[in-house]
């Protein structure tokens, strides 16, 4: 399988920032994990929003692949992370095949609000369940790699991991976008009865599209609890969802980077808004990226397609 220029840049791009794992603070190599799980869960956004579906309930599966990660540990015993990924990954698949026979049936908002209850239904039954923590969560703890105990390391070992998985998934989404399902999505987006026409059938377009946006998001969830170290019904709350969403218009569709690109700058923003200024981090944000979607309405990465658009006329 060849490598285009911009699948290679981004095996790069994610090599170089395992390999900085030697030299970076340990807050700024936290801070780039969370980032880039959470730009695993944006991708799951932007992949719907390519398809002309915005979904307010991606927190839904974020969260599914934190408890079961944390669930893993816990109740079954399993500390290797491929393993509980693999399983986050399958959890969410199967919530996602069953979901989507409804949802797949609805567009606009009402696709938008069907999503958003469901993840509240979810953050319901967490919050109001002993045996999971209810509104405290619970610890994930003991992780393996292949027999591997990390011990004092882990942190700096999900850090790496997490930018190898995040590399491969850009690489396979862009590949995916560039691929005849994902200019299908396009053109389901611009006119749905037209692809239909065609003797395409938009529904089970759709459906897969959910599905492959579960598994996405919650491979993102899987990495955050190990990142962090604890799951809580806070990742399925209506305020996750939002950020997801907010965020994924923060970077733009443009570009498969452009989640990565945009979760780290909000994580930044977030982090030095809350040092500084304690009181009013919330005011502060809300200042910032509203100045970003004022003057850049197609995100962060409309900034590198002016540069080459320039660069071209030139």
């Amino acid at each position: 399988m060849r490598l285009d220029r911009t699948e290679l840049w981004l095996l790069g791009a994610g090599l170089l920032l395992a390999l900085g794992a030697a030299v970076l603070p340990g807050w700024l190599t936290f801070l780039l994990t969370i980032a880039f799980a959470k730009g695993l869960v944006i991708q799951g956004v932007v992949i719907q929003m390519r398809a002309g579906l915005v979904s307010f309930g991606q927190g839904l599966y974020y969260c599914i692949g934190g408890y079961v990660v944390g669930m893993g540990g816990h109740m079954a015993g399993i500390s290797d992370v491929f393993v509980l990924l693999a399983l986050a990954m399958a959890a969410a698949v199967v919530v996602a095949m069953v979901l989507g026979l409804l949802l797949t049936r609805y567009r606009e908002i009402f696709f938008a609000m069907l999503t958003l209850a469901f993840s509240m239904i979810l953050y319901g039954v967490l919050a109001k369940s002993p045996a999971l923590g209810s509104t405290d969560g619970f610890n994930v703890t003991g992780l393996t790699a292949l027999g591997w105990h990390p011990g004092n390391s882990a942190k700096l070992f999900v850090y790496v991991l997490t930018c190898g998985i995040a590399a491969v998934a850009a690489v396979l989404l862009h590949r995916l976008s560039h691929s005849s399902v994902g200019y299908v999505c396009e053109a389901i987006r611009e006119n749905e009865v037209r692809v239909e026409y065609l003797g395409i059938s938009p529904r089970w377009t759709l459906y897969a599209t959910y599905v492959l946006a579960a598994a996405t998001s919650a491979l993102g969830g899987g990495l955050t609890g190990m990142a962090t170290g604890h799951v809580d019904p806070e990742m399925a709350y209506w305020t996750t969802s939002g950020e997801f969403v907010f965020i994924a218009l923060l970077g733009g569709i443009g570009h498969v980077a452009a989640p990565f690109l945009a979760a780290t700058l909000f994580s930044t923003v977030r982090t030095y808004a809350i040092e500084f200024v304690p009181h009013f981090w919330q005011m502060i944000l809300g200042f910032v990226l509203l100045g970003i979607i004022v003057f850049l309405p197609k995100g962060l990465w409309s900034l590198f397609r002016r540069a080459k658009d320039r660069e071209a006329r030139a």
